[in-house]
This record gives structure tokens, sequence and C-alpha cells, in this order.
């Protein structure tokens, strides 16, 4: 069969896989989702106020033709973007694929979907509500890495350096250890399909939908087997099973003075007996 045929059956039947289950097993979120996500976090975690975690990585891709340069990364291969959001259970919230490699590093979260429906409060986020045993009203957020801007919905660590208080120290430990979520899925997801680990031989214009469903399946497994434990004990002890889709650096941009004060909010948040409890 020649390889065009097989890559038009691929196409198709992700198509139809994503059209069928993506309402089931990665609907958009409702309200009524986030606040189950924000409870998981908070049980599992320890981090109240979460409805998930934020990250990118690089898909290899075959050399496009005629692209010149634009999917070729500063890692010096071809690839495309993927950016996920998780839940408190290892699966995907949403995904973003297709952003070049070489695309500038702030322009992959600004031009990402969930950026443009969070800007635009169309996320379904619930109203603010106070921290566990207290009574200042705070955002639902999501956690980022140290590339990330800091907003009102998406907090990032304090900068890492030797100047670092104690109080930003126990924070950015939260943070961190809630937000190994996104990294362990992110495991999990390309040690199950290993054509992640590889070049993607395909069309650019196929790589979208097939990287998403490659995503929907995640979900589908989990939700229909639960989460492989010895999977992903491997992906906790072994550093290297996402050498090949490694985390995207970006710089750091501007942030609203609102976020700088949430984020001091959360932090003494975590220094109190209440939240040490």
């Amino acid at each position: 069969m020649a390889h065009n045929t097989i890559g038009k059956i691929i196409y198709e039947t992700c198509n139809a896989i994503w059209e069928v289950f993506s309402s089931i097993h990665m609907p958009f979120p409702s309200t009524e989702l986030f606040e189950q996500i924000a409870y998981d976090f908070e049980k599992l975690w320890k981090f109240p106020n979460c409805i998930g975690c934020i990250d990118s990585k690089h898909i290899r891709i075959k050399c496009p033709n005629n692209s010149g340069s634009m999917f070729y990364n500063y890692k010096g291969y071809f690839s495309v973007h993927l950016q996920g959001v998780c839940d408190a259970k290892y699966k995907f919230i949403s995904v973003d694929i297709g952003a070049y490699g070489r695309q500038s590093d702030s322009g992959i979260f600004t031009e990402s979907n969930i950026f443009k429906n969070l800007e635009a409060k169309s996320f379904n986020v619930p109203n603010y509500r106070p921290l566990p045993n207290t009574t200042t009203p705070m955002p639902f957020v999501l956690l980022g890495d140290q590339g990330y801007p800091l907003k009102e919905y998406l907090l990032r660590p304090y900068p890492f350096d030797k100047n670092l208080d104690s109080a930003k120290e126990t924070f950015n430990y939260r943070l961190s250890k809630a937000r190994r979520m996104i990294e362990c899925t992110f495991g999990i997801l390309v040690s199950k399909w290993r054509c992640l680990k590889t070049e993607l031989q395909m069309n650019p214009e196929h790589v979208d939908i097939v990287i998403k469903t490659i995503c929907l399946l995640h979900n589908i497994i989990i939700d229909k087997e639960g989460i492989d434990e010895t999977l992903l004990e491997q992906v906790r002890r072994d550093p290297t099973i996402n050498s090949e889709t490694h985390s995207v650096s970006r710089r750091n941009n501007r942030s609203r003075t609102e976020a700088y004060i949430i984020r001091d909010t959360f932090k003494d948040y975590f220094t109190t007996v209440v939240a040490i409890k």
C-alpha cells in the first residue's frame, strides 16, 4: 500500500476518533469540571484553587517541503509545539498543537487557544473563592514553570536566586510539587505512544490532528483502565523518558501588579499553620 494512502487512512481515522470521542473524554471544560479538578489538586497535592498545570513540548517532525527554517528549532531539529494543560489525575484538559518549532518563545503561549480563552474570560473558570480557612476571595489558577508569564490566572515560581527567602522557597516547592503532574502526564504520553519519541513521518497539515488524537486516546485509556501505576513509577524515576520532547524555554513576560499580589497571597497562605496542616 502506498505511503500516501496509509497517511490518508491515518488522517481520516484520527479525524473520526476526535469527532466522536473528544466531547466525552476531552470536553471543553465546564465550571463544574474545574471545581472538581481544584478539589483534586487540593486533596492530592495540597494546592488549593488550582485548575491545572501547563507546559509545552517539542514534537519532532520530518522536514516540511518549502518551509524554510520555520519548523527548525534551536535544539537542531524540525518540530512543532504541543502545549498541554493537565488535571490532577494525569489527563489532558486542553491541548494546542502546531506552533512552529522556531517560533518566538513568548508567542507559544500567547497565541494558543487557552490563552485567548483565559484572556477573554470564556474558559468557564469558577468565580473567586477564599483559600481554605481564609476569607479573602482568590482566583482559580493554572501552574506553570518560570518561563510562563505571571498572570492573575497563572502562577509561576519566584525567581531562583541566592536571596530567595524561606517563604518564597516554600511557595516554589509547593508549586513545583503540584506542577510535576504535567511532567508526568507528558512522560506517560511519550512512553505509551512511542512514535512521539521519534520523527513523525507525515505532512505538517496532518500533524495537528494526529497529536491531538494521541492525547485524546491517552485520556480514553485512563478513563477506561485507570492509570498504569508501573508506567507512572517508571516515569517518576527516569528523567530521560521525556528526552525527545524537551520543555520549551520561554522568556518571562511583564506581569501586572495584581498578579504579583495574588502570588504573594498564595505564598503567605503556604507559610501559615493552616496550610502546613
